[in-house]
C-alpha cells in the first residue's frame, strides 16, 4: 500500500451552522465571492488547512481529497457568471494546494459524473458523447492548470441530495455498466498522458442498472472489462452497504486484480458522528488481516469529516471536540499502514494526547464497541443478510443519521425479523449498564466525560424504544418514552448541543404480521443473486408502481424519506 488518503473538507465548514448539514460535499454556496468577505473567509480556511495538513501528515497520512472538479474547471458550455466564480475558486485553491504540498501531501479532487448548470444541461442533455466531450475538457483543464493535483476520484453512483444548493447540481448520468466501462476506456489515456491517477468509486445507492455495482460480481466485471492500467484504481467501501457494522468484507477485493483502495469511515455518520465515542478499531483490524490475501491493494481512504445529513458539527483535527473521530483516524492508519494491533495503536494514541493510562483507555473502547453493537444496533437484525432490489438492506433499521424511529411500523418489522425478543431486550439492558463504567473511566483519564453522558442519555431512549418494539403494547411504555423524550429535549436544546430527533408515532398500522411476512418473502431475498420474481416485477414494475403511488399521494411517503439526501425514490429507479 502506498496511498493513505484522508478527506480535507473540514476547514470549509467552520462557522457553517444549520439545523441539518449536508456533509457529503463542501457547501460551495456558503463560500463568499465579495472581495472583503471572501478574503476573511478564505484566509480562515487557509489557516485551518495549515493546521489540518500539519496534523494529518504528522500522523502518517500522505494524501488528501478535496471537492471538486466542477468548481475548478471553466468551460465555454458554462454560464459566464459561473466561469467568473470558478476563476475565484481557482485562485483560492492554488493557495490551499500550496499549503497541502508543503506538508508532503498528494491531492485528489472529487468529481461527480456529471455536475450540471442549467446551460450545461441544455448543451448535454442525456448525450453520452457530449458528456464525454465535456468531461474530457474538464480534466484537461484541471491537469494543465493544477500540476499539484495527483488524481481524480470519480463518483458515478450517487449524486447531490434534494437539499443541495449552488451553481452545480450533480445527476446520475451513467446508468449501466457498459456506459461506465466506456467512460473509463475513453478517459484513461488522458490520465496516463498526464501521469495522474483515476480512482473510481463503486459506491452506488441502487439506482438504475449500475445500482448494484457495489456488490454484484457481473456488474463490476462489465465495468472493469479490458481495464489494465497502473493509473486506474478501484475504490470500495469495506462492505456491501454503507458504513455500518456487522458487514463482512466485500469479496470484490479478492476477485478483481486491478489496483484497489478500501474506504473507511472515522467520523461514523450513523453512529453519532463523534458526539460520543464509536470506536471501530477491532472491526478494521479484522478487515486488514483479511486483506493480506488480496492482490494489488493500493491503499486506504479514510473519511474523517465526510458523510451524512446531520446537525452534528464537530470538526476533525481542528478542535479538541474532534477527539473521537481523530482516534478512529489514527488507529485506522496505524493498522493498515504499519500492521499494528489495535492495542499498539491505542497505546500510541494515548502517548500523543498525554492520556495517563492506555490500559484504562482500552477498557473504555472495548465497552464502547460492545455498547454500539448491542444497543445502537439490534444484533439479530444486523446479522441478517437481506437484499431489496439492487441494495443490501442496512444492518441498522431503527436509527438513521440523527433520527430515532419509534412507531408501530418499525415495531411490526422488527417483530417479524427477531425470533428471540427476550434475548434482544437483555442485550440492550446489559449494554446500557456498561456506559456507567465508561463515564467513570473517561473522568479518570481527563477525557470528555460529558460526551459519554450524552451517549447515555441518547441510548436510554434506544433502550426504551426496544421495550416498545418487543413488549406487548401498553400506555405505560408510551408514557415512559414521552417523558424521556421531553427530558432529552430539555437537557439538550438545539442552541446548546445538536441532538437526535426522536420521531414517535403511535397510530396503529393496518399491516398485519402475516401480510408483512408475505411482503418480505416477495420483496426481500437472502442471497445476492436475483430471482425470477425480481426480473419480472421487483426490478422493473415495482419502480413504476412506486412512482404512481407518489404521484397520486406524495404524503404516503414520510417527508424524511422523500426530501433528505437523494430521497427513497432513488432506489426505485
Amino acid at each position: 500500500m502506498d496511498i493513505f488518503l484522508i478527506d480535507a473538507i473540514g476547514p470549509f465548514f467552520r462557522d457553517y451552522r444549520k439545523q441539518r448539514i449536508n456533509w457529503s460535499k463542501i457547501p460551495f454556496h456558503h463560500l463568499q465571492t465579495d472581495p472583503e468577505r471572501r478574503r476573511l473567509q478564505f484566509d480562515r480556511i487557509a489557516r485551518d488547512m495549515e493546521q489540518f495538513a500539519g496534523r494529518v501528515s504528522s500522523v502518517g497520512y500522505n494524501a488528501v481529497s478535496l471537492d471538486d472538479v466542477a468548481h475548478l474547471a471553466p468551460d465555454d458550455w458554462l454560464e459566464v457568471e459561473i466561469n467568473a466564480i470558478i476563476e475565484i475558486y481557482q485562485e483560492e485553491y492554488r493557495k490551499l494546494f500550496k499549503i497541502l504540498k508543503s506538508h508532503g501531501l498528494q491531492i485528489y479532487l472529487t468529481m461527480d459524473v456529471l455536475s450540471f448548470t442549467p446551460m450545461l444541461k441544455s448543451m448535454i442533455g442525456a448525450s453520452f458523447s457530449k458528456g464525454l466531450q465535456f468531461i474530457t475538457r474538464q480534466l484537461e483543464t484541471i491537469f494543465s492548470t493544477f500540476i499539484a493535483v495527483d488524481g481524480i476520484i470519480l463518483r458515478i453512483g450517487e449524486c447531490d441530495g434534494n437539499d443541495v444548493k449552488g451553481d452545480f447540481q450533480s445527476e446520475l448520468f451513467l446508468r449501466n455498466a457498459v456506459g461506465v466501462n466506456r467512460l473509463i476506456r475513453n478517459l484513461l489515456p488522458l490520465f496516463e498522458q498526464y501521469d495522474r491517477a483515476m480512482i473510481l468509486r463503486t459506491w452506488t445507492i441502487g439506482a438504475h442498472r449500475i445500482g448494484d455495482f457495489i456488490w454484484h460480481h457481473d456488474t463490476t466485471a462489465k465495468v472493469l472489462k479490458g481495464i489494465d492500467s497502473f493509473h486506474f484504481i478501484l475504490s470500495m467501501k469495506y462492505g456491501e452497504s454503507d458504513f455500518f457494522r456487522y458487514l463482512p468484507l466485500n469479496k470484490h477485493f479478492f476477485k478483481f486484480k486491478v489496483r484497489k483502495i478500501i474506504e473507511l469511515q472515522a467520523r461514523r455518520e450513523y453512529e453519532g458522528c463523534g458526539e460520543y465515542p464509536s470506536f471501530i478499531g477491532w472491526d478494521y483490524h479484522r478487515y486488514a488481516q483479511q486483506l493480506k490475501e488480496a492482490e494489488n491493494m493500493a491503499g486506504i481512504s479514510v473519511w474523517c469529516q465526510t458523510g451524512g445529513w446531520v446537525p452534528f458539527n464537530r470538526l476533525s483535527y481542528l478542535e479538541p471536540l474532534g477527539i473521537w473521530n481523530e482516534l478512529n483516524s489514527y488507529v485506522s492508519l496505524k493498522i493498515f499502514k504499519h500492521g499494528w494491533s489495535v492495542e499498539e495503536a491505542v497505546r500510541s494514541f494515548c502517548t500523543e494526547i498525554n492520556c495517563p493510562d492506555s490500559t484504562a483507555m482500552l477498557e473504555l473502547l472495548e465497552l464502547d464497541d460492545a455498547v454500539i453493537k448491542d444497543l445502537l444496533y439490534i444484533k439479530e437484525v444486523a446479522q441478517k443478510k437481506l437484499f431489496f432490489r439492487r441494495v443490501r438492506i442496512p444492518p441498522l433499521l431503527t436509527v438513521y443519521w440523527n433520527n430515532i424511529f419509534i412507531n408501530y411500523s418499525t415495531r411490526i418489522i422488527l417483530l417479524s425479523l427477531v425470533k428471540d425478543p427476550e434475548k434482544t431486550l437483555g442485550e440492550g439492558k446489559a449494554a446500557l449498564k456498561k456506559i456507567k463504567r465508561m463515564k467513570e473511566i473517561a473522568g479518570d483519564l481527563g477525557l470528555p466525560a460529558e460526551d459519554i453522558t450524552y451517549m447515555e442519555d441518547t441510548f436510554k431512549i434506544l433502550a426504551l424504544a426496544r421495550r416498545f418494539y418487543f413488549l406487548p403494547a401498553s400506555d405505560e411504555e408510551r408514557t415512559k418514552i414521552k417523558k424521556a423524550k421531553h427530558r432529552y429535549k430539555k437537557r439538550y436544546p438545539k442552541t446548546f448541543r445538536p441532538r437526535y430527533r426522536i420521531k414517535t408515532n403511535y397510530d396503529p398500522t393496518t399491516l398485519s404480521m402475516n401480510r408483512l411476512g408475505l411482503m418480505f418473502r416477495f420483496a426481500l431475498r437472502t442471497k445476492r443473486g436475483y430471482r425470477i420474481i425480481d426480473y419480472l416485477f421487483t426490478l422493473h414494475l415495482l419502480g413504476t408502481c412506486y412512482r404512481v403511488v407518489v404521484w397520486i399521494n406524495p404524503k404516503l411517503i414520510p417527508e424524511f424519506a422523500r426530501k433528505h439526501a437523494m430521497g427513497i425514490g432513488t432506489i426505485f429507479r
